[in-house]
């Protein structure tokens, strides 16, 4: 299996939009922006599989199975993958040793009206066997709306301390833009 070195790991959801997401109704396009600010997208090996994580990466004190120790996990708050142009949610997500999903997550997915769908996530290997099927749930402007409102529910708001970085960025890129000067030669 050849793995692409070069795709992006951890992308934003207006990068998501136009990487993956050029043929979704306006209306879907419009409120997964509502994630932005909150949200960003994980993926592994499969670029049209993306876990929906905190920006901050916050991590919760957690009990493993195996042992009484606690750990520290971040959330994931379900996964939506991109097949056939079409945009389905999952409560399934890459599995790690750092991630977990909430309760509450997996409430999103179960209330979900419409069909569950076995989606074929191939391995890249040509062998046609494909790592597991993953069962998801088409996104249409009709559900969009839920999945959003209870992503942001359960998806804990920025802190102060990363506003204030994200303004101090954006202001000195605004200083940057205007004291930039092109000359031109003829």
């Amino acid at each position: 299996m050849r793995k692409n070195y070069r795709m992006k790991r951890t992308i934003s959801v207006k990068m998501f939009i136009s990487e993956l997401g050029q043929n979704f109704s306006e209306y879907i396009k419009n409120r997964l922006m509502d994630l932005e600010i909150r949200c960003v997208l994980t993926r592994k090996d499969k670029s049209y599989m993306l876990d929906i994580k905190h920006v901050e990466h916050i991590k919760y004190a957690c009990t493993t199975e195996n042992t009484a120790k606690v750990a520290e996990k971040e959330y994931v708050y379900g996964c939506f993958i991109v097949k056939d142009d079409e945009l389905y949610f999952s409560k399934n997500f890459v599995s790690t040793e750092n991630v977990m999903m909430p309760d509450k997550a997996c409430n999103i997915y179960d209330s979900l009206e419409g069909e569950e769908i076995s989606i074929d996530c191939e391995d890249g290997d040509g062998d046609g066997d494909g790592d597991e099927d993953i069962m998801a749930k088409k996104i249409d402007d009709n559900n969009i709306n839920f999945i959003i409102d209870s992503i942001l529910k359960i998806c804990p708001d920025v802190s102060q301390k990363y506003l204030d970085i994200v303004h101090e960025m954006i202001s000195h890129a605004e200083i940057k833009k205007n004291n930039t000067f092109h000359i031109t030669t003829y």
